[in-house]
């Protein structure tokens, strides 16, 4: 039970991660409401790492317990923002632009060494990497919110695309 729920778990997880972030975006989800939700992922991502620890120590499932620890250590730090009542603070930003960029780095990592489907991995890395550019890019054309969503749900698109492919494929 515990072995399926770590392999079919991040197929749902990731773009629920996702789309609460565009639901806290456009103001439907509360501070508190995204406070509780972070405390939450970081003892998922202790939870899921500890006990994928062993299975993940070679190979591409190696790059994705990177994302992991290094994923959890910017929503430890974004959570502490959150609960010091500062959404806005430079650190929830880093914060956002990890769980966009690592992930995609490691897409490209693993479309370097599977066989089968590897352009999944690529567009699944491209669509995060353009949703992080349209996402911080967005502001500075001054179409703010628009632009966010917009940018979260690129990168929501990409990293299920390339999260689904694994896990229907392995």
């Amino acid at each position: 039970m515990l072995r399926r729920l770590r392999k079919n778990g991040p197929i749902v997880l990731v773009p629920l991660a996702w789309t609460f972030v565009t639901a806290a975006h456009l103001g439907v989800v509360s501070p508190r409401t995204l406070l509780a939700a972070h405390v939450v992922m970081n003892a998922v991502f202790v939870l899921f790492t500890a006990a994928s620890w062993s299975e993940m120590r070679s190979g591409v499932l190696y790059a994705w317990q990177l994302v992991l620890v290094v994923g959890l250590g910017f929503t430890l730090a974004g959570t502490v923002a959150l609960a010091l009542g500062r959404p806005d603070a430079p650190v929830v930003a880093v914060m956002l632009s990890a769980w966009m960029l690592v992930p995609a780095a490691a897409f490209v990592y693993t479309a370097r060494h599977v066989r089968e489907a590897p352009a999944v991995y690529r567009v699944a890395a491209a669509l995060s990497v353009l949703g992080w550019v349209v996402y911080f890019g967005g502001p500075l054309a001054s179409v703010g919110t628009t632009a966010s969503v917009a940018g979260l749900t690129l990168v929501n698109a990409g990293q299920t695309v390339g999260i689904a492919n694994a896990v229907f494929r392995y």
